[in-house]
């Protein structure tokens, strides 16, 4: 018993350090974390060329508070820790439109830009399977209610092709 679990341990630690140092072409999945209130958003990555992609990400809602949607560019650097570990560095921007629910007579519309950053880490699995764990600075500009700096931290999980 003792000889069999050596020789599991020894056959996924070499799985595990074989892993490609490359990212993926493509990934599309969800991000799911607060994002001022949208909530998950569906994510796609593209390869742009060695550790630089591009990720796109949106958010829609229809809820109490307001219905909305928000946009996301980011131009990202992925450096790899070891094996299937990344982390990642990024910068871009988007377009973000609330249609606020104050009341029936009250009709609230915002739509503005933001500028965001992005660092955060991820696995890459053996499988087509991403997780990503980062966090999310944005900047909105020319927002309704004056909170111009949100904070998001957000899980990701992507399938990649």
């Amino acid at each position: 018993m003792k000889k069999l679990f050596i020789a599991f341990v020894l056959i996924a630690g070499f799985s595990f350090s074989s892993q490609a140092q490359e990212i993926a072409d493509n990934a599309l999945g969800l991000r799911l974390g607060d994002n001022d209130g949208f909530g998950g958003e569906i994510s796609y990555q593209r390869a742009l060329g060695g550790n630089n992609r591009l990720e796109l990400d949106l958010g829609l809602r229809s809820g109490n508070d307001f219905d909305g949607f928000q946009l996301a560019g980011l131009y990202q650097w992925v450096w790899n820790i070891d094996g299937g570990f990344n982390w990642y560095a990024g910068a871009g921007g988007g377009l973000a439109s609330r249609d606020y629910n104050r009341g029936p007579y009250e009709d609230d519309t915002d739509t503005y830009i933001f500028a965001a950053g992005d660092i955060g880490i991820e696995y890459n699995f053996d499988i087509p399977l991403i997780l990503s764990l980062d966090f999310r600075p944005e900047f909105g500009f020319g927002r309704y209610d004056n909170d111009d700096l949100d904070f998001d931290i957000a899980l990701g999980i992507r399938y990649q092709f």
